[in-house]
């Protein structure tokens, strides 16, 4: 009876665990859900064991209550034959009478001795049936527990192994960031705009260049005319006549 309290204390201790709690207490959960994996699986199979054998026990004590209520039941109609020959010897006048009445009474005596041992094994059999059912009930328990325990296991393994990717993917953008390849289009285009710029400049002072040469080109003919008409006058001055063309008629 101690082997099954101790069963059913283990059931217990085992399916009341906070996992949750366990798992906020671990250094590492992975490791710590991979022990009690472990634990779990070897604690089922040992308790598969103890309640396979509290069973077999259990079976055991009903085939031998089934035996002694048959015996009962055997005894019983031995010691009314036995009775009834007896009755029949007497009333005959026969001396055997007395001697089934006394085979009628050993076999009352056994009936009794089994009725006793039957009335004994029953509440122990009841008691053995319940403790049967709490350690199935615990076993199902355990093996709801385990489940739940490979459950959160793969959900924190796959956890860790996409924050193991996300981790992946933001060191790659921010290593994207630090060679940022935008920045080093926008530097190309900001520099050739500054060659742009720079041809731009070149031409408008090239073209500006050349209305200055013309300017001055332009200047010099005035400046020739004026030297011509200067002479011109010069020579009305020594008594000469302007040279002007007649106007059109």
């Amino acid at each position: 009876m101690a082997q099954k309290q101790t069963i059913l204390g283990r059931i217990g201790q085992l399916t009341r665990a906070n996992i949750n709690s366990m798992l906020d207490r671990a250094e590492d959960p992975e490791k710590m859900l991979d022990q009690l994996v472990r634990d779990y699986t070897s604690s089922i199979a040992e308790a598969q064991d103890a309640v396979a054998q509290t069973i077999g026990n259990l079976r055991l004590a009903e085939a031998d209550h089934a035996e002694d209520v048959a015996a009962v039941k055997e005894w019983g109609a031995k010691a009314l034959a036995a009775s009834q020959k007896a009755d029949q010897l007497r009333a005959a006048g026969s001396p055997d009478a007395d001697k089934f009445d006394n085979l009628a009474k050993v076999a009352l005596s056994r009936q009794i001795g089994f009725e006793n041992e039957a009335k004994s094994a029953a509440p122990q059999i009841a008691a053995q049936n319940e403790t049967v059912e709490k350690l199935k009930s615990g076993l199902i328990a355990m093996q709801g527990k385990l489940g739940e325990l490979q459950t959160k296991r793969d959900q924190l393994v796959a956890r860790a192994k996409t924050a193991e990717a996300q981790s992946k993917v933001q060191d790659a953008v921010r290593s994207i960031d630090v060679l940022d390849p935008t920045s080093e289009l926008s530097r190309f285009e900001e520099k050739v705009r500054r060659d742009e710029a720079r041809v731009a400049g070149h031409a408008e002072l090239a073209g500006s260049s050349l209305d200055a040469q013309f300017a001055e080109l332009e200047g010099d003919t005035t400046q020739t005319e004026v030297e011509a008409r200067l002479a011109e006058l010069k020579g009305l001055g020594a008594g000469g006549s302007p040279s002007v063309e007649p106007a059109a008629e």
